[in-house]
């Protein structure tokens, strides 16, 4: 003989009109109010319902099951066997509801809720953290899920509803995202400090367009933005090396490996050198986005007035 083991791991529950458990849900807690007092009269009072009420739904949960849950005798009543079986699930399925609930309610609470917050790698030296720290001031106990991605990957997360807002670049286009513009930043064509053109400040976009590129990978905003302000200076790039950090690609081009258009660097970097794109005007626009219409809560909106109110002042001019 065999036993199964009791720490079998959870499945969830069937839900809809074939389910044999969601719409015994209301029945099961009334059951279980019962069963702790052995009292239906007590239960009642503490469920604020009519007793007689009370004793309907516990017979008609016991009828569609098909067991006696409780012995009765007068106004108390005792568990069965099977009655104590079910309580035991009864219990845990509800604990766990109201940890859900308590979790639910935290994750909203407009002191210490949290926001899931995505923005671009290029963002999380610099801006995001400047951000943060500014609206800490305010709101010291608001928590932070912090997510670095490429574009297309934050925008699906968003829609899943894992993020609450993103900070990207290009601002999405679509008719289920609301994107508020908040700054532009220049690009620059970082070269090779032996470079044939490192010795100048300015060049057009076109004079580089027979050099192997250094890039992002497909699908990050900066690799679109890349190829359309090529594409608008006449020629499409020749990808020689791709990469996901700014940084790993400046280290690529001080190797002599392509040239590349990225955001200007925290700190120089040496073996580069970036020159000023007079044609195109090589600038992004970046900004916030969310999900249109589907309800903020208190601190993520608290977070989106915060940084809206940054409109302009998100990066440093240049």
């Amino acid at each position: 003989m065999t036993h199964e083991s009791s720490s079998q791991p959870l499945r969830p529950a069937e839900l809809g009109q074939d389910s044999a458990v969601a719409p015994l849900a209301p029945q099961l807690a009334q059951f279980a109010a019962v069963a702790r007092l052995e009292h239906v009269t007590q239960a009642a009072q503490l469920l604020g319902m009519p007793q007689p009420t009370l004793s309907r739904a516990v017979a008609r949960l016991e009828a569609e099951l098909g067991l006696d849950l409780l012995a009765r005798q007068g106004r108390t009543v005792r568990l069965t066997r099977a009655g104590r079986l079910l309580l035991g699930s009864v219990e845990r399925a509800l604990s766990e509801l109201e940890r859900g609930v308590e979790q639910a309610r935290a994750e909203t609470d407009p002191v210490t809720g949290r926001v899931a917050f995505g923005f671009l790698h290029t963002m999380g030296t610099d801006a995001v953290p400047a951000l943060l720290r500014g609206f800490r001031v305010e709101h010291p106990q608001v928590r932070f899920q912090l997510v670095q991605d490429y574009v297309a990957a934050m925008l699906e997360r968003l829609r899943a509803g894992e993020l609450d807002l993103c900070l990207v670049a290009p601002l999405p286009n679509a008719p289920d995202l609301t994107a508020c513009p908040l700054d532009e930043q220049r690009l620059y064509l970082v070269v090779p400090s032996d470079h044939r053109l490192a010795g100048r400040r300015r060049i057009r976009l076109a004079e580089v367009a027979d050099e192997p590129f250094v890039a992002v990978e497909e699908g990050y905003g900066l690799r679109s933005i890349t190829d359309a302000f090529c594409a608008e200076a006449g020629f499409s790039p020749r990808i020689a090396f791709e990469g996901e950090e700014a940084e790993t690609l400046r280290g690529l081009v001080a190797a002599g490996l392509g040239v590349a258009l990225l955001p200007p660097g925290l700190v120089p970097r040496p073996g580069v050198v970036e020159l000023e794109v007079t044609a195109p005007r090589t600038r992004r626009a970046i900004g916030l986005a969310w999900v249109t219409g589907r309800p903020l809560t208190p601190p993520v909106a608290a977070f989106l007035d915060f940084v809206r109110s940054r409109r302009g002042r998100l990066l440093d001019h240049d």
